[in-house]
């Protein structure tokens, strides 16, 4: 066995106090959509995974196999996972002919399907039941039934298949009856046995039935009985019965095709005791009117006539065909049948150098373009082709193959609309000539929790969220009836897009929104914050979440950190708040989502109040990013202060496409007269409640803003009694790809990359403090998520903290290998712990850099919340 590995933004005000405004109304949080059994184009069951009341999705699948058969839908595929249902089925609802119901069986890695007298159930006579119904598919299943039952009865129906069912009874009349009138019914790749010391057939086809085609299936112990049913097409089976007749034909019958077939009267190879008993072919006098038998191969070995043909036996193939000019391709001979395989769904196997090998005749009625394991037909070079059509089809149920010899595997982003989609591949190239592909691929992608089995070599996947996307294959050239031949697991990275929303309160701890009550979070504590469904999606669909988490009446110095829950890693060491006491902070958060919560911790020694305002998330659906090297649009100190309550219009439109849906802004507020607060908002809309920036008279505050823009322009309002300037600095903006903003965010953190106190993570010279005026040329290099076939970062979402300055200055975050722009990202005092989120286009190197603009020295610290990549 193979087995190998391939690695291949806005602050929202808090209530009470100066400057500080109610919240906005949670317009936009909505309860998530139900998923309906009846929408849905497959139905899952799975009595590992179920729970009562399961609607048959994947994530809420029925516990029965007929829960699953009381509602199915024309057009829609059950998938039965693996395990033991101890039921029986009756199969009464139909489906079209162009849209038929299937029952599949997920035979995989995990195991089979059996159903019937299992997990010690005796009880249960035939299993699987299909009355009166049309358009109907079964496929894949064990079934297991009490002695002298009938596992599987197809009754008064139409146009249904039975493939690759494995089905086994002793001493009953029969493993498989099609009865009462059925048409159209093929019966192909399946096992059937019937074993007794006087067997029955395996397969029974009741007077009455007419079009049914039995294709590609192995009989054991008992053969297959077709009594007055005109039309009959017997097609590539091996037969191998206990001294009774092999393909027994009766009744009147004409027009029944029979080719292909290998049979052999005794299943041991030996001579039978009552070889009057063994004939291999049996064609009653009524039936041989327009009928056929022809390239079949027949073991001489149990000393039964090779054909009973119009009542007559004959013991040798030249009086066969001088009698009836049937025959003329068959062959006596030993048909070298290997050992059985399979622990439970059996099968026989053909060896490479049979007289069956590449023999058949490719014309032949009912034929299917794979065998009985889903392998296509193969060309042994060592074989002489004696087949017609291209000459190396096989007789038999079973393609002998020659192995694989390379192939292709792998996992790739797709090209299109849904930044989530990827193709996973699993090709693997037959070692001799084919007439197409073959083998069963079972592909596990890593946010399901069940295997997809198909015999594609190529497979389209929507992840549910931006992240490290990855898929496990098994390939399978037995119809997993043994173990796979090959496994690999290989990885890459897909992206979101991000949706802004109208700002909307989810967590307030002093008005006990969010929390059960108003009590302020404790020192070295933390809370864990539901996200509901956003604009319709629902929270398992979200990527990371954009928030603004503000601080108010902390009691001690302190930071904040938020993290997903239930990512198995636990609070990880980064902050995105820093605080101290009496302080009111807010800053924008970027946190993944792992299970539809996030946590708060506070780490301080002192109590602190938290609220979080909503601002928007990254999903499946929203704009792409373009990154800038910071670029400074705005700077008032040039010209006039923005007056008391005054507002400003912030035209981009000569640096943004008109289609752009938001822009990244570094808004700084400076020198203000009066306490207030900075609101920054689309152009043409209503002033909001929100605000964006807190602010007291003489202070120098920043924050990342990620405000929508209509034709390229905002709005800036100044509330407050006072004047104030105010900078802003562009980092890129959010838009269509046919735009450039064709770049999507990858969640990964928060975590920590850099920090000059421990001198880690920042290049030389600076494994230190940045010295004044000091650039950190080389930088720090950006993290990913996975390595090999990953695409690079494009941009980082990043914490940045200045903490220990000795005098007051700014701090700069740019590409590496590019000259520190005229921007900022933190503005800092002396002895001031300060911290800001940016959004940084990353150099050509992987490398971000850091400028301190400062006569002074300061420790920077640097905690990743994520990051960008290119369009495939």
């Amino acid at each position: 066995m193979d087995r190998r590995a391939w690695a291949r933004l806005a602050v929202v005000p808090l209530v009470g106090g100066a400057g500080l405004v109610a919240p906005a109304a949670p317009a936009a949080v909505a309860a998530p959509a139900s998923v309906t059994a009846a929408a849905a184009s497959e139905l899952y069951v799975s009595n590992k995974d179920c729970a009562p009341g399961g609607n048959g999705s994947m994530t809420a699948p029925f516990c029965t196999i007929s829960a699953a058969a009381a509602v199915a839908q024309p057009g829609q595929t059950v998938l039965v996972q693996p395990g033991a249902y101890a039921e029986a089925v009756t199969f009464n609802r139909s489906g079209t002919a162009a849209a038929p119901i299937t029952f599949r069986a997920v035979n995989g890695p995990e195991g089979r399907v059996d159903v019937g007298s299992v997990d010690g159930n005796a009880t249960i006579g035939t299993v699987f039941t299909v009355t009166g119904v049309h358009d109907v598919v079964i496929e894949g299943f064990r079934l297991a039934t009490q002695p002298e039952k009938t596992p599987l009865v197809v009754d008064r129906s139409t146009r249904v298949t039975v493939d690759g069912v494995t089905a086994s009874v002793s001493r009953g009349p029969e493993a498989v009856r099609i009865t009462g009138g059925s048409s159209d019914v093929t019966i192909s790749r399946g096992f059937f046995s019937n074993v007794a010391a006087n067997p029955q057939p395996a397969v029974r086809i009741d007077p009455g039935v007419t079009g049914s085609v039995v294709v590609h299936n192995q009989l054991y112990y008992g053969g297959l009985l077709a009594t007055d049913v005109p039309g009959t097409v017997v097609t590539n089976n091996t037969v191998l019965t206990y001294c009774t007749r092999g393909i027994d034909v009766a009744g009147a019958s004409p027009g029944v095709e029979i080719q292909n077939n290998v049979v052999r009267t005794n299943r041991v190879r030996a001579a039978c005791t009552t070889a009057e008993n063994a004939t291999a072919i049996a064609v009653s006098p009524q039936s041989t009117e327009g009928s056929v038998a022809d390239y079949n191969l027949i073991d001489p070995i149990s000393g039964g006539a090779l054909y009973s043909w119009a009542g007559t036996t004959y013991p040798d193939l030249p009086s066969f065909r001088a009698a009836t000019g049937q025959g003329g391709h068959d062959i006596a001979a030993d048909p070298r049948i290997g050992a059985w395989q399979g622990p439970a769904r059996m099968y026989f196997p053909i060896d490479p150098v049979s007289p069956a090998v590449d023999s058949a005749n490719a014309a032949a009625k009912g034929l299917t373009r794979t065998d009985m394991l889903l392998n296509p037909h193969s060309d042994n070079p060592a074989v002489v082709n004696t087949g017609t059509g291209p000459g190396y089809h096989d007789r038999g149920a079973v393609e002998a193959q020659g192995g694989v010899n390379g192939g292709q595997v792998g996992i790739q982003r797709k090209r299109g609309s849904d930044p989530l989609a990827v193709t996973a591949i699993a090709a693997p190239q037959y070692a001799w000539p084919t007439d197409g592909e073959g083998g069963s691929i079972a592909y596990r992608f890593w946010d399901e929790p069940f295997w997809r089995v198909t015999a594609a070599r190529t497979l389209d996947h929507s992840f549910r969220r931006g992240g490290e996307a990855c898929v496990t294959t098994h390939t399978s050239f037995t119809d997993f009836r043994l173990g796979a031949e090959y496994t690999y697991y290989h990885c890459t990275t897909v992206g979101a897009l991000y949706q802004p929303v109208t700002p909307t309160r989810l967590l307030d701890t002093r008005a006990a929104v969010g929390t059960a009550t108003t009590t302020p979070v404790a020192a070295n504590s933390e809370i864990v914050l539901p996200i509901p469904s956003i604009s319709g999606t629902p929270a398992a669909d979200i990527t990371a979440v954009v928030l603004n988490v503000t601080v108010t009446r902390p009691t001690a110095a302190g930071f904040i950190t938020v993290y997903p829950d239930g990512d198995g890693v636990g609070a990880p060491q980064s902050s995105n708040v820093n605080f101290v006491a009496g302080e009111t902070v807010p800053n924008l958060v970027t946190v993944p989502m792992a299970n539809g919560r996030i946590r708060l911790r506070n780490t301080g020694s002192g109590t602190v109040h938290l609220v979080a305002d909503l601002q928007g998330f990254y999903g499946r659906q929203g704009s792409g990013l373009k990154p800038f090297t910071p670029t400074r649009v705005l700077d008032t100190r040039t010209g006039a202060a923005l007056a008391a309550n005054g507002e400003r219009r912030l035209d981009l439109s000569g640096r943004v496409p008109l289609d752009a849906t938001a822009a990244i802004l570094n808004v700084t507020v400076t020198k203000p007269t009066a306490a207030g607060v900075l609101k920054v908002y689309p152009d043409g809309s209503p002033v909001p409640v929100a605000s964006n920036l807190n602010f007291v008279a003489g202070q120098t505050i920043p924050n990342l803003v990620i405000v929508p823009v209509v034709a390229g322009k905002a709005m800036i309002r100044n509330a407050s009694s006072g004047t104030t300037h105010v900078v802003a600095d562009l980092a890129g903006y959010f838009g269509s790809a046919a735009s450039g903003a064709d770049q999507t965010y990858m969640p990964h953190g928060p975590h920590r990359i850099a920090d000059s106190r421990n001198r880690t993570g920042w290049i030389k010279p600076y494994d230190g403090p940045f010295t004044k005026y000091a650039k950190a040329s080389a930088g720090v290099l950006v993290s990913q998520q996975c390595d090999g076939g990953c695409p690079v970062p494009t941009a980082a979402v990043l914490n940045l903290t200045v903490t220990a300055p000795t005098a007051a200055g700014v701090l700069t975050a740019y590409p590496a290998g590019q000259a520190a722009p005229t921007a900022s990202n933190v503005n800092f005092v002396a002895k001031e712990t300060a911290s800001n989120l940016a959004v940084v286009k990353v150099g050509a190197d992987g490398r971000i850099a850091a400028y301190n603009n400062s006569s002074g020295s300061t420790h920077v610290v640097v905690d990743q919340a994520g990051y960008f990549i290119a369009a495939p």
